[in-house]
């Protein structure tokens, strides 16, 4: 056996790409490998991160008078979120850390919990950072952004016509 005999692409026999695999032991781990990966993300899929790559659930409702961000911070104090506006950019950074720990007769328990967010979220022309509001209640930051007396000038509504 060569090397070439190894790797499936160097192969020059015409059979199909699966009867050329069956005897190469190298794709077969290949192969095997990748349903090992597909399984466990199959069975991670469905599981709801609160946090996927550092991202946080959220929402942006413009209302009348205000655009209203919600984001959804499970296990976080209100002590462990920093909220900034600059350059027209709402800036949202926490950090939660949950230690347990419990010793009984016969056995012995600690958990620690590590979970960080850090959000931009580009605002929408017309809403004043100054008179920003946030509020924190069962795990939901809510901040709202009053708009300007002169973004809801601008707004003009256009009548639709049948074409």
């Amino acid at each position: 056996m060569q090397i070439k005999d190894l790797i499936p692409w160097a192969r020059k026999d015409s059979a199909p790409e699966s009867r050329r695999e069956e005897g190469n032991p190298i794709a077969s781990l290949q192969q095997e490998m990748n349903r090992v990966f597909e399984n466990f993300w199959n069975r991670l899929g469905h599981l709801d991160w609160p946090w996927g790559s550092g991202e946080a659930k959220s929402d942006m409702v413009e209302t009348d008078d205000a655009v209203e961000i919600s984001i959804e911070l499970p296990g976080m104090e209100m002590k462990d979120i920093e909220v900034t506006i600059s350059d027209d950019m709402l800036t949202v950074k926490g950090e939660k850390r949950i230690e347990r720990q419990e010793e009984k007769k016969g056995y012995y328990l600690s958990e620690r919990s590590y979970g960080a967010i850090y959000r931009t979220i580009p605002l929408p022309p017309g809403v004043d950072g100054d008179k920003a509001e946030a509020s924190f209640r069962n795990g939901v930051l809510t901040i709202r952004l009053p708009q300007t007396p002169e973004s809801k000038a601008r707004v003009r509504r256009i009548e639709i016509r049948k074409g």
